[in-house]
């Protein structure tokens, strides 16, 4: 006969700090949390990842700009819940008390973004936790006039970055991952905006562009948007060399293997490398993760999973993937962007900065799900790809008064590299990407 035994322990490795929270303290945040009540943690603002207890329930959740992780080992005590942001946290907490035995990554569970994970007993065996969404945001609230939609979805943004501005060092510089396009071009309007609005220094602010062996479509397109608006003096290429993209690095750090996120976060890792090189001292980043999901800006065609039936038709698909109840649903790495994000919250933290990504804040993405997408682009793709430059530009101009320059999407990791050497640098099979992560964690 199996008797269920209440958890005995239950570690925490998060670091509380980074949680960005408003109008409440983290501790106020965490009793909320442990009360259980979805609503309640809905009002929470701001982007955290939390761990509450009430006798033998334990509660988590996050926002998509937090990671974390967690994994229940067995002592003869009782189960012991270890909760980390990162796995190879957890693999060392468990090795250091004789439990390495017990670890592989595949049992580690990634909490799902915008849920109230609950585990009430963990016993043999070990009941699956329970999901409640906190977060649930109303589909097509906005009217299909784009100079309303614009003004609201670039001032939620705006609203994030004034808030988190003021909780900065007075004189603490700030720099942005800058490649010209609509979203980090969008973020540094705003910064630089907010920072003159706000009676501040713009000199603390940079915009941080990569350049691979000094090549690269984004130098020009990043000079470019700045030459049209007088503000290239912000400006400042960091140059890195071809071999110092480190694959097997870049999977370590983001610990997942996915290659287009790999990607993404092989070329962040090597920015931030260049830009902590230059300035040992430097802090705070932003950039503009987040944009091409909250406005559905992905080429559907390359996907043979998605028709834009399927991605118009179902909320919150490229932040949380299909859903915690679909069968394509990974314990391990939950779904969409609520497992991509790991391509910018790991590299940012693996160098020592302090990031924020006001596009993934539960904030903009409320505003964002309620534009009538359906209705805007009547089910045609063109239309929808053309929307966001649209929609941001407007926005962008009704807070700063700027004519943003929009320019045709590119992704990250192909805008730094000269034309002809992606495929030096990265393997086209995914089973490359894989077989690199088993190796890390073998």
């Amino acid at each position: 006969m199996n008797q269920e035994q209440p958890i005995s322990r239950v570690v925490d490795l998060t670091d509380k700090s980074r949680s960005l929270i408003y109008g409440m303290t983290v501790d106020e945040a965490v009793k909320i949390v442990s009360e259980g009540d979805p609503s309640k943690i809905g009002r929470i603002e701001g982007q955290f990842a939390l761990v509450g207890r009430e006798g033998t329930t334990v509660r988590m959740v996050r926002t998509i700009g937090r990671l974390m992780r967690y994994f229940i080992a067995k002592r003869a005590a009782g189960p012991v819940l270890v909760v980390s942001d990162r796995i190879d946290r957890i693999r060392d907490w468990l090795v250091t008390e004789g439990l390495a035995d017990q670890f592989h990554p595949s049992y580690t569970r990634m909490v799902p973004a915008h849920h109230l994970v609950e585990i009430r007993l963990i016993g043999c065996p070990d009941p699956n936790p329970t999901y409640t969404r906190f977060f649930t945001p109303v589909r097509d609230a906005l009217p299909t006039d784009l100079e309303t939609i614009g003004r609201q979805y670039v001032g939620a943004v705006y609203d994030e970055i004034v808030r988190w501005l003021r909780r900065l060092p007075a004189d603490a510089p700030i720099g942005v991952c800058f490649s010209g396009g609509i979203d980090s071009g969008s973020v540094f309007l705003l910064v630089y905006h907010a920072i003159r609005s706000l009676g501040m220094n713009p000199a603390r602010l940079k915009a941080f562009t990569l350049a691979v062996d000094g090549r690269g479509a984004d130098v020009g397109q990043a000079r470019a948007f700045l030459e049209t608006l007088d503000l290239e003096l912000f400006l400042e290429t960091i140059d890195v060399a071809k071999t110092d993209i480190d694959l097997a690095e870049t999977i370590r750090v983001v610990e997942d293997y996915k290659p287009l996120d790999i990607q993404a976060a092989a070329m962040l890792l090597a920015l931030c490398k260049g830009i902590r090189e230059r300035y040992p001292d430097w802090r705070y980043l932003l950039d503009g993760d987040g944009g091409d999901e909250n406005l559905k800006d992905y080429p559907i065609e390359e996907n043979p999973e998605l028709t834009i039936r399927s991605v118009l038709n179902n909320p919150l698909l490229y932040q949380e993937g299909w859903g915690v109840e679909a069968i394509k649903h990974s314990l391990t790495y939950s779904g969409g962007q609520s497992r991509g994000y790991a391509r910018t919250y790991a590299p940012t933290i693996a160098v020592g900065f302090e990031a924020l990504s006001p596009y993934v804040a539960p904030s903009v993405i409320r505003v964002a799900e309620s534009i009538p997408f359906i209705a805007l682009t009547e089910w045609d793709e063109e239309r929808l790809y053309a929307l966001k430059g649209d929609v941001v530009s407007r926005g962008v101009r009704h807070v700063t008064g700027m004519e943003m320059p929009v320019f045709e999407k590119r992704r990250f990791q192909r805008g730094v590299l000269a034309d002809g050497s992606f495929d030096e640098v990265f393997p086209q099979e995914p089973r490359a990407y894989r077989e690199i992560y088993d190796a890390v964690f073998a």
